[in-house]
């Protein structure tokens, strides 16, 4: 836009000072030689009185140089003397002599001006008055670099000012460009200026505005998500009630396991609803080797996948399923939570569990390709007829929320990679997560004591979570 503003400026400008330019410039030179000529005429009538009172060789030639001091005067007698440096051609004299005519033309080294002056006894003595190419156009190339470079001044200042507007306006542009990529990357607390012209300062104030709308409504939404799950607690404590009055009945160690695992989940999604509104910054932590968790953002999806499925393995005995597990042993880290990924896990398994029948069997492999960790979970039940449906947020096309799909949706996109729908080689539903790799942790120096110290109340607080539990609805 800098750039265009600046051109604009230059073509306007260029095209303004070449249409006064040309006809001042014409002008100028059209003046220098109209008082070059008149100057010729002016000494040359002056010499017409003294023509008139004497035609002595001496007083003539007396005349001429009291005129002429740059041998441009020349005089014609009847008798045929030139008194002066004669530079007109011989027929021009001629046609002025014979007929008494008054004649101006231009030659090869200047222009010339004839005047006949009619003596006693109807003789005729031609005045001539010469002017050179040099004196006609004397000052004109002068004059014409002084227009030229008032041009080039006058083209060059539009230009600057044209410059210094369009940065004015880039740069409130790109302040307000680069303030919604961070807003859109996901700092909410990004704010812009206004400057710039009005509109675009009208432009800042509702980006602003925008901003805080955004925050507000996101805050307003985080208390909706953790009143909503606050209130789950009061059925949960009824639930519980009911494990606990069944007693050392077979599955009721299982089920209160199951209450508690919930119980904590509900915990942590009110925890999380009531923190300060903000992006976590990417972790720079490596998961440890059993997928227990991650430092920061990051995780294993090898451990993961282990963990989750071998807590799945146990409902899928009871229900019959056959049940395969094929993880690669290579590092698989993501830029994912620990519990972001154990709750794509079990979305995409309890699918299989809940829409499919019990005896269904069903697959779960962990690989890496180039980049890039896949995730595919494959069951031998009906499949999925729609799959694009499926993968919309709160569709469902088998009865449920339809929001486990997306869970895995988002969290593949999150890392920059995909989920994918479509035929297992078990004949059924084989739903294909792609997660992106996340970077080489570089080599870090040992650990200071309060590293240690923060790492190890970590491991604690992870060992006395329960990893057993039911899946999410």
């Amino acid at each position: 836009m800098r750039r265009a503003l600046a051109g604009v400026a230059l073509a306007v400008t260029s095209m303004v000072a070449l249409s006064f330019l040309i006809p001042l410039a014409l002008l100028v030179q059209s003046e220098a030689r109209a008082r070059s000529t008149t100057q010729a005429e002016q000494r040359a009538s002056a010499l017409a009185p003294v023509l008139a009172l004497t035609t002595r060789s001496r007083d003539v030639q007396q005349a001429v140089s009291g005129l002429d001091s740059e041998r441009r005067l020349a005089v014609h007698l009847p008798d045929g003397e030139v008194i002066g440096a004669p530079h007109a051609p011989a027929s021009a004299l001629r046609r002025a002599e014979r007929e008494r005519e008054t004649l101006a033309m231009d030659t090869a080294d200047g222009w010339v001006y004839l005047q006949p002056v009619i003596l006693a006894g109807d003789r005729v003595a031609v005045v001539e008055s010469f002017v050179p190419a040099s004196a006609l156009n004397r000052g004109v190339v002068l004059s014409w670099g002084v227009m030229s470079l008032l041009a080039v001044g006058l083209v060059a200042g539009s230009v600057l000012v044209a410059d210094r507007l369009g940065a004015r306006v880039v740069r409130s542009s790109r302040e307000l460009s680069r303030a919604s990529n961070t807003l859109g990357e996901g700092d909410l607390g990004i704010r812009v200026e206004p400057a710039g012209p009005p509109e675009l300062k009208e432009a800042g104030r509702a980006f602003n505005s925008m901003a805080d709308r955004v925050v507000g409504l996101l805050a307003t939404e985080r208390e909706l998500v953790a009143d909503l799950s606050h209130r789950l607690r009061t059925p949960l404590t009824a639930l519980r009630l009911e494990a606990e009055r069944m007693g050392s009945a077979p599955g009721s160690e299982r089920l209160t396991a199951a209450i508690t695992h919930l119980q904590t989940e509900i915990d942590s999604i009110i925890s999380a609803a009531r923190s300060p509104l903000a992006v976590d910054a990417p972790g720079d932590g490596a998961a440890d080797g059993s997928g227990d968790g991650a430092a920061g953002n990051r995780c294993e999806v090898s451990g993961v996948v282990r963990r989750r499925a071998e807590f799945w393995a146990v409902l899928a005995g009871q229900q019959d399923r056959p049940c395969g597990l094929e993880v690669t042993t290579e590092p698989t880290p993501v830029r994912l939570p620990y519990d972001d990924l154990a709750a794509v896990v079990d979305a995409l398994i309890g699918n299989v569990f809940q829409h499919t029948p019990e005896g269904t069997a069903f697959a779960v492999e962990v690989e890496r390709t180039a980049g890039s960790v896949v995730l595919c979970v494959d069951d031998a039940g009906p499949g999925i007829a729609d799959p694009d449906l499926a993968l919309e947020r709160g569709v469902s096309v088998g009865g449920s929320t339809g929001l486990g799909l997306d869970i895995a949706l988002r969290a593949a996109r999150t890392t920059r990679g995909d989920v994918t729908i479509g035929r297992g080689p078990l004949g059924g539903a084989r739903v294909r997560v792609e997660l992106g790799l996340a970077p080489a942790v570089p080599p870090a120096g040992t650990p200071s004591r309060a590293s240690r110290a923060v790492r190890a109340a970590a491991r604690r607080g992870r060992r006395t979570t329960p990893d057993r539990g039911a899946p999410a609805g």
